[in-house]
């Protein structure tokens, strides 16, 4: 018989087919590989250095890896206390670990102690293994705690929030782009031409002229007419949208033009 490779769905009877590692594939598919914070609980509060040897991080929801994280309450993560004289860097980090054996996975908040150094300091190494890609231990860094001597001077939050999709959607309006070439001259008024009037404007898109349309344009044909575009105009007075020359101009100049605006 064929080996059934369906997760989401029955097998029949009690067969435990759906592991934790097939919910952490499809939501790294749709989440992405990295860490983040979730923007769900708490997602706007920073670490806290609590005293000099105590760090809270916040009650976090947190993904790493597809692997959901659940801080329950806000929780407080020991460090050792700063040496005078000297600066350090230390890591309060989301400590994945699968144990082989059994089978377990955990997550638990550990400090990463850096070197001590009179100049500047560097971050302490931590487990970077990819824990798709089999790693039993990986390390999220969730903030930097910069001591000097026996006093936390800052506290650097490492992990971006993940945007939800109802942002993300709401970011993503149309742009609504049209091109096209005209040929104009000024008839001596003086170094402008009108590409549109307002109403020729509403007949060719659809819409009104307003402030979130914006239009660039260029010389089409330098061989033919080397004036140049210096820019476009709106005049409401006039009720119409000019294109401007660097000089009076008489003669016929082909004009390349963009419109666009979202929505």
């Amino acid at each position: 018989m064929a080996t059934n490779l369906l997760v989401t769905g029955s097998h029949g009877g009690d067969d435990p087919h759906v592991e934790s590692k097939h919910d952490a594939l499809m939501h790294a598919a749709m989440l992405g590989r990295g860490g983040y914070i979730l923007k769900t609980r708490n997602w706007t509060m920073k670490p806290t250095a609590k005293d000099a040897n105590n760090i809270t991080i916040p009650a976090w929801d947190l993904v790493v890896e597809g692997r959901q994280i659940y801080i329950a309450a806000p929780t407080d993560v020991n460090i050792q206390s700063g040496s005078q004289g000297q600066k350090r860097r230390d890591l309060i980090v989301a400590r994945y670990a699968l144990n082989s054996g059994t089978g377990v996975e955990t997550v638990t908040l550990e400090a990463i102690k850096g070197k001590p150094s009179a100049a500047t300091p560097a971050d302490p190494g931590i487990e970077t293994g990819s824990i798709i890609g089999g790693a039993i231990v990986s390390d999220l860094p969730l903030c930097r705690v910069n001591l000097d001597g026996i006093t936390i001077t800052s506290i650097d939050t490492l992990v971006n929030v993940m945007q939800p999709l109802e942002d993300v959607w709401d970011s993503l309006t149309p742009l609504h782009l049209y091109t096209g070439s005209s040929v104009l001259y000024d008839a001596g008024s003086g170094g402008y031409a009108t590409l549109w009037t307002f109403s020729q404007f509403r007949q060719q898109f659809g819409r009104d002229w307003g402030d979130d349309v914006c239009i660039s344009a260029m010389n089409g044909d330098w061989d033919a007419n080397g004036r140049q575009v210096t820019s476009v105009r709106v005049t409401r007075s006039g009720n119409r949208i000019d294109v401007m020359f660097d000089g009076k101009n008489t003669a016929h100049t082909r004009v390349n033009w963009a419109v666009m605006w979202r929505g």
